[in-house]
């Protein structure tokens, strides 16, 4: 029969309870407390039993993932003055849970994750652990490391030659749940990320794994190994093609030429810059080692991580990743470029278009944005050339997928390049239907920007354009011609739809927006909006904007007059006074007249009202 506590290791002690709680009693003088932190925490039983482990409190509780099993005893943590440190991605399933069971789609569901296994009310959360870095809890050094698979955000914790694995491994070769690691319909993203963290995780000097169901493992590399081969054939029971996942770790990088490489198992793909120091310059960096994206968007279905890392530095010598620049602000160009900046000191330029958007998201109302800022520690001018080590690069405006887009031009190895983002989408062959124009409303396209973009191609002639979801494409006159073509045709398509000649309304039909579109304001406070309005005719107007608000709230003016010249644009700021009562995304709006044109209520904007309850 299996006892209720056992000391595992040296130190380490083990208590059953709805999963293997891990309690690890700190250094300690005779006569001092003796303190533990505790990976996981199950129902809780761990408070019941803490002198059965000659300890006298516990300080910390670290959270592998944020199952029930592990987790639903947190809130007699929280009462009992534990700090709670949990995995950055899952944060929101912690403190936040209560809006994932508001707002998790349940009609026509199409998202397996696991999240609905999740705590049934909220808990405070002390602080996310540090992935990829050593940190001190209640005088435990404990290293924290990126191991998604039973769910996309777990990690797993490191001390001494010590891991506890959470569920990622429940025997050799083993899991505790193959449905866990099935997070979208068809797909095998769960399953492959158990292998490529099995794989990482081999790397690590280890003694013994600890799981949260199961048996220590004390011959760590074995187990993993048997797993990731099980795990490899599970995941090609899937596929119509084997998928060399251990091939993509040891090296996913392609080189395009000798220094400049393209890491194609990122999405997007990323471009790495070689200089002869040893340094690196990545273009784009978003989801490094992707094996599909879940199809929510939530937060906790997001998972940024470095697992390409160490393959730079042992094929290609790199000593370190200096600097990380944009093409553009998507999610899967940039999410990883953080923690880029915090394990690898990188340093984030961005062009100047595109890094208020990195640094205030939500203040626009664009599609694909990341859920936490990005400030930049340089930011770039449009047409400006910058020095980087032995290389110059040009910055260019490449409007078209989206408004805030660059281009990246410089030569390497004897080659012109131009790096585009998502601007295009295929591989362009002459003669065929190819190279589909990869253009969103949403993203502020304008009508005419494929016509510029294929006109700064032609002007630039690259040799060679890298992109981020296709091939590297070599450049020729035909090419060239091609995208010239579709950037024609898209304007005339555009002219032949829309009633331009007599109202110039834009290709996205929007005359006014409000900024910020999402912002936060006290009970009681007041908020300021800024209103841009754009007039469609070509002869001047007055504009009559009219501020709407919801019962309770206070307008600072009421209808506010502009004279807009003829296709010109103008802004007014608004002041508004908010409710006592806290809610979420209460909608403002302006009703909006430009000259005869009857706009009604054009252009609103969300805010939260925060009071106690409401964060």
């Amino acid at each position: 029969m299996v006892k209720d506590v056992t000391e595992v290791v040296p130190g380490v002690f083990r208590v059953e309870d709805t999963c293997h709680v891990y309690v690890i009693a700190a250094p300690a003088e005779p006569g001092e407390e003796r303190t533990g932190i505790a990976v996981d925490f199950g129902s809780g039983r761990v408070l019941d039993v803490l002198d059965e482990l000659g300890i006298d409190r516990l300080t910390d509780v670290l959270m592998t993932h944020h199952h029930r099993d592990q987790a639903q005893g947190l809130a007699r943590a929280v009462e009992a003055g534990v700090a709670v440190h949990v995995p950055p991605v899952e944060r929101d399933l912690f403190d936040q849970v209560g809006e994932m069971w508001a707002g998790r789609q349940l009609s026509n569901d199409y998202d397996l994750r696991d999240d609905r296994f999740s705590l049934l009310e909220p808990v405070p959360v002390t602080s996310v652990v540090p992935e990829y870095r050593t940190a001190r809890y209640g005088g435990v050094d404990v290293r924290v490391l990126p191991t998604p698979g039973h769910t996309p955000g777990s990690v797993t914790y490191v001390a001494g030659g010590v891991a506890f694995t959470g569920d990622l491994i429940y025997a050799p070769g083993k899991v505790w749940s193959l449905a866990a690691t099935q997070w979208s319909y068809t797909e095998n993203e769960g399953p492959a990320m158990v292998v490529l963290s099995c794989e990482l995780l081999q790397r690590e000097e280890l003694d013994v794994l600890l799981p949260a169901h199961g048996e220590p493992m004390t011959d760590p590399g074995d187990a993993l190994s048997r797993l990731s081969a099980a795990m490899r054939r599970y995941v090609d029971f899937r596929r119509p093609h084997p998928w060399d996942l251990r091939g993509l770790l040891d090296n996913p990088f392609v080189q395009v030429t000798p220094h400049l490489l393209m890491n194609k198992s990122s999405q997007s793909y990323s471009y790495v810059l070689l200089s002869e120091s040893g340094a690196a310059m990545i273009f784009d960096f978003g989801y490094d080692m992707s094996t599909g994206l879940v199809k929510s968007t939530a937060r906790e279905a997001r998972r940024p991580w470095l697992a390409s890392m160490p393959a730079l530095r042992e094929h290609y010598g790199v000593t370190q990743v200096e600097v990380a620049v944009p093409t553009h602000y998507h999610d899967d160009h940039v999410a990883g470029m953080p923690l880029l900046r915090d394990v690898e000191g990188t340093e984030i330029w961005a062009p100047s278009h595109i890094a208020p958007i990195l640094a205030t998201p939500l203040h626009h109302d664009l599609p694909c944005q990341w859920f936490e800022p990005i400030p930049a520690d340089r930011v770039l001018g449009l047409g400006e050339t910058v020095r980087w080590r032995e290389y110059d690069i040009t910055v260019h405006d490449l409007p078209g997928h989206t408004l805030f887009a660059a281009a990246y031009e410089f030569e390497v190895d004897g080659h012109r390049v131009l790096v585009t983002g998502d601007q295009q989408d295929g591989m362009g062959i002459p003669g065929e239907r190819g190279e589909i124009l990869n253009f969103q409303y949403k993203n502020r396209f304008r009508i005419e920007d494929y016509r510029k973009s294929a006109a700064l191609y032609r002007r630039l002639r690259p040799d060679l354009m890298v992109s981020g979801h296709w091939r590297p494409r070599w450049v020729d006159d035909d090419y060239l011609h091609l995208l010239t073509e579709r950037g024609e045709e898209l304007v005339a398509l555009h002219h032949d739809l829309l009633p331009l000649e007599e109202l110039d309304l834009g290709a996205d039909g929007v005359l006014c927006r409000l900024t910020p579109y999402y912002a936060s304001v006290q009970a009681g406070g007041e908020i300021v909006l800024t209103a841009t309005v754009r007039n469609p005719f070509p002869d001047k107007v007055v504009a009559v904007i009219e501020p709407v608000v919801p019962p309770g709230w206070r307008r600072e003016r009421g209808s506010v007059t502009l004279r807009l010249p003829g296709g010109g644009m103008e802004q007014v700021h608004l002041r508004f006074g908010a409710d006592a009562v806290p809610r979420r995304r209460v909608r403002l709006a302006v009703d909006l007249t430009i000259g005869d044109l009857r706009l009604g209520q054009h252009a609103e904007a969300l805010v939260d009202v925060v009071g106690e309850g409401i964060r």
